[in-house]
C-alpha cells in the first residue's frame, strides 16, 4: 500500500518519472532475478557447512 502510495505522489508532482520507473521496473527486477538466486544458494552451502561442523558436536552431546 505505501508503495503505491509513493507511486501516486510521484505520479501527481512527475508524470514522465513516475512513467519511467513504472516501465523500468519489472525490467530492474528480471535483472537482479539471478543475484537473489545466487543469495539463496550460497545461504544454502553455509548452512550446509554449519551443519556439518556441528554434527559432531551434536552426536557427542548425546551420547
Amino acid at each position: 500500500m505505501v508503495k503505491f502510495l509513493l507511486w501516486c505522489i510521484l505520479l501527481v508532482l512527475s508524470w514522465p518519472l513516475a512513467l519511467l520507473v513504472l516501465v523500468l521496473y519489472p525490467i530492474v527486477w528480471l535483472f537482479l532475478l539471478p543475484f537473489r538466486l545466487l543469495g539463496i544458494a550460497v545461504d544454502a552451502v553455509f548452512d550446509l557447512l554449519k551443519a556439518v561442523l556441528a554434527l559432531p558436536g551434536r552426536v557427542l552431546r548425546k551420547l
